[in-house]
């Protein structure tokens, strides 16, 4: 007997099914391309060397980037983790899935003795998993013939919500962790990752599991997503690489750190954090060994690499590791510190390599984007909030957006407050939820959200607000309520 959740994945992906048949009508046609997803975990936009660090080393995202399209104004779905990467997964927005926050965060009801227990404010309710109705880019890659691999960091739900019940084949590592349970370093702790010899190094062991997983399925379509918990917290690196920027960041003496204010939180405003540093270098010696590997077994011309970040580079809190400026605030907060990502996509002998792109992208849009690389047919019942970016990477415009949005309901460890936002062009408008002020900035000209415009242009942000009220209602948004354990908040 089919099962509700059986029921849904056969009807959803019929068309997937046909349409694969259709592309290997002809001997002529190549293999489907293959797919390899590198997802970063809270790295910033600033902190790679093709987006302008200057501190952080990473030759060979860099080199990615010079074979590929590096896009300029690429965001996450949500200031924090498991939002985003639910809406990588599923083509749509954390405030329509109710993903909201990350998995692992307080509800209302059980606040308890949570710092934020007396802010004006009860966060709203979120689901803490990702439902098992929704079809995932990996189930819909898997119906038409794919092999299908997860690495890496999930926090997407524990048992009976992990990777291997979502559709891939192969799971290392995935879990409902937030942060490496053991640190990065053998024994990992990790019920879904077997030890290493003692000390072996955790993103060294995902890209080498992931070249496995390649070299296993070199003659088959795959999709093998790469998920590094880096450079998540803890702060721990190989003792040789922070060793190495040790003494880059003495070499810029009497260069000291330098900080500034994000509401009530220190924000670092330079990038010198030695160990921050090693932990980057690391993931990208990671990334290098999958690219070569690619290079080695004579497939990387027949496959696409995504390179994305799940929210931004943390700076406001919990060591402040990482600097985002010319972008404001950083990870748990709205301003685009918090939310614009380092992405970059190759395309072999489609994209041109080494160009740049400024269009506003959104992690949603990845699910229905590698549907349009592979040839399959889009799913009208699971692409509701993505858009291919594929026309673009060809050269083309891509289909006129109404708009970006974000939709955060929740107080953020790092200082971020309750509230949502809205990009139309090149403005931006900031709706926070706990006395409903707004700001407005055109991103155009002032990158770094420094001049509130909203009362210079009442019209623009009534009616931005007036969009993203219409959209909080399509989307089903839950908000959240005032606290009655604390008074009205005064203005």
């Amino acid at each position: 007997m089919l099962t509700r959740r059986d029921f849904l994945k056969v009807a959803g992906l019929g068309a997937a099914y046909w349409a694969g048949a259709a592309w290997d009508a002809t001997a002529a046609t190549p293999k489907r391309p293959n797919f390899v997803f590198i997802l970063a975990d809270d790295l910033g936009w600033r902190d790679v060397g093709c987006f302008g660090s200057t501190f952080y080393e990473t030759p060979n995202i860099d080199r990615l980037a010079r074979e590929g399209v590096r896009f300029t104004d690429a965001y996450a779905a949500c200031p924090v983790c498991s939002p985003t990467r639910a809406s990588i997964m599923t083509g749509k927005y954390p405030a329509r899935l109710g993903t909201t926050d990350y998995f692992g965060a307080p509800q209302p009801e059980k606040m308890g003795n949570h710092w934020t227990k007396d802010k004006p404010l009860l966060p709203a309710h979120y689901l803490n998993h990702l439902p098992l109705e929704e079809t995932t880019i990996a189930e819909a890659l898997k119906e038409a013939g794919y092999a299908t691999f997860f690495a890496g960091k999930w926090h997407l739900g524990g048992d009976g919500f992990l990777p291997e019940d979502q559709g891939f084949d192969i799971n290392k590592g995935g879990y409902s962790f937030g942060s490496p349970p053991g640190g990065y370093f053998s024994p990992y702790k990790n019920p879904k990752l077997e030890d290493g010899p003692k000390g072996e190094h955790l993103p060294g062991r995902l890209g080498a599991e992931t070249v496995r997983f390649i070299r296993d399925n070199r003659d088959k379509s795959f999709l093998a997503y790469l998920s590094f918990h880096s450079v998540h917290i803890p702060l721990q690196a190989r003792e040789d690489l922070k060793a190495k920027y040790e003494k880059k960041a003495a070499a810029l003496a009497p260069l000291e750190p330098a900080w500034g204010k994000e509401g009530d939180r220190d924000v670092r405003l330079v990038q010198n954090h030695p160990v921050y540093a090693a932990m980057i270098d690391a993931m990208d010696q990671a990334v290098g060994a999958v690219l070569g590997a690619l290079d080695e077994l004579g497939i990387a011309e027949n496959t696409i690499v995504f390179f994305m970040s799940d929210n931004g580079g943390l700076s406001t809190s919990e060591g402040h590791p990482t600097s985002n400026l010319p972008l404001r605030a950083g990870k748990g907060w709205l301003y685009e510190g918090g939310i614009r990502e380092p992405m970059i996509v190759k395309w072999p002998r489609v994209a041109k390599p080494g160009s740049v792109c400024a269009t506003p992208v959104i992690s949603t849009d990845f699910y229905p984007t590698m549907l349009d690389m592979a040839g399959l047919s889009p799913k009208s019942a699971q692409q509701v909030d993505g858009m291919s970016f594929a026309p673009l990477l060809r050269g083309k415009h891509a289909p006129k957006r109404e708009a970006l949005y974000w939709h955060y309901p929740h107080y953020g460890n790092q200082g971020g407050t309750p509230g949502a936002a809205i990009r139309v062009g090149d403005w931006k408008l900031i709706e926070f939820f706990e006395d409903q002020r707004v700001e407005l900035y055109n991103l155009k000209t002032d990158l770094s959200e420094k001049s509130n415009m909203a009362l210079e242009k009442p019209e623009k942000a009534n009616k931005l607000r007036d969009m993203l009220h219409r959209w909080h209602e399509d989307v089903g948004a839950k908000s959240p309520t005032p606290n009655p354990e604390r008074r009205p908040y005064e203005i």
